[in-house]
């Protein structure tokens, strides 16, 4: 995962001009691993910026997605999240409450290669997401 300057760093690289709500925006971000939707992420910046709105916070979003800093996910019927953390990893997925959380096992690292080996398939990009209950969500009656 990425510092914030790091993260600065990119933006800057990229021409996209570091703004107070940008920089509040990725300051929720690398601070949250949740997976935030960008709903989330404007109710917890619109107390210190009153006139940010959720079109700026979406337009952000996609400004730093364009730029390599995020990635949007999307399960089933729930809400774009976005992922800050852009190192290879997999993600569990709640059907229920539509929680996403990272996982990362070493196993699945020659995926790509063996697909490549055995099939001739060229993989571009590798996702692997594993649908059920989270904790919660079974502990809680339906």
């Amino acid at each position: 995962m990425r510092s914030y300057d790091e993260a600065v760093g990119l933006l800057k690289g990229r021409g996209v001009r570091i703004t107070p709500q940008r920089t509040a925006i990725l300051q929720y971000l690398l601070s949250h691993r949740t997976h935030p939707t960008a709903d989330e992420i404007y109710r917890a910046i619109q107390p210190s910026y009153p006139n940010v709105s959720v079109a700026t916070v979406y337009n952000n979003l996609r400004a730093f997605q364009e730029a390599g800093l995020v990635r949007e996910l999307t399960a089933g019927d729930h809400a774009s999240r976005f992922d800050v953390n852009m190192v290879p990893h997999h993600h569990a997925v709640c059907d229920r409450c539509g929680k996403i959380v990272d996982f990362y096992h070493p196993q699945l690292d020659g995926l790509a290669e063996a697909m490549e080996e055995e099939l001739g398939f060229a993989v571009t990009e590798q996702r692997i997401e594993v649908h059920g209950l989270c904790r919660e969500c079974r502990q809680r009656p339906s």
